[in-house]
């Protein structure tokens, strides 16, 4: 059995965000990876993920970004919409196991100062004014009432007559 890498999966579903109408640049698939998990792994790790699925057929390199193949997009295509990141994550893993590689493929090597420079300019990016759409919306700390449900006041006691 082969050895499945976390990260291997995790640049898979990267990818699979980032490069959904043209190929991915290295910056866009760094903010896709951030999206995902949170962090950004380290650059060799990320580099010897971009050689390992590009010898499996799973990455090309096309147009100076990256794209998915037809098989890793098929691994990726069927996972929930409205998943939480873990189980899509577990899903690709599972996809990733089952999946048999066909033929020899060229293996697209990606610099380790490439893949730090584009980590770089993602965190920077991230400091400035601009709004990052990747980025999850925060959820309200404390649950607000429905606008218009507002407490009705007291009705005036009853008069009495004489």
């Amino acid at each position: 059995m082969k050895q499945i890498h976390d990260i291997d999966t995790l640049l898979l579903l990267a990818l699979g965000i980032a490069a959904k109408r043209r190929p991915a640049e290295l910056l866009e698939i760094m903010a896709a990876i951030d999206f995902l998990q949170g962090n950004i792994p380290s650059e060799a790790k990320l580099s010897e993920a971009f050689a390992r699925l590009s010898g499996l057929g799973l990455v090309l390199a096309e147009d100076g970004g990256f794209r998915l193949s037809p098989a890793a997009e098929e691994m990726v295509s069927n996972l929930p919409k409205k998943g939480e990141a873990e189980e899509r994550l577990f899903r690709v893993k599972d996809n990733l196991s089952t999946f048999k590689p066909e033929g020899e493929h060229a293996v697209v090597t990606v610099a380790a100062d490439d893949i730090k420079a584009a980590i770089q300019a993602h965190r920077e990016a991230g400091k400035g004014g601009a709004k990052n759409l990747l980025m999850p919306k925060p959820k309200p700390v404390e649950d607000k009432p429905r606008p218009g449900q507002r407490q009705r006041k007291p009705a005036p006691k009853a008069r009495r007559r004489s």
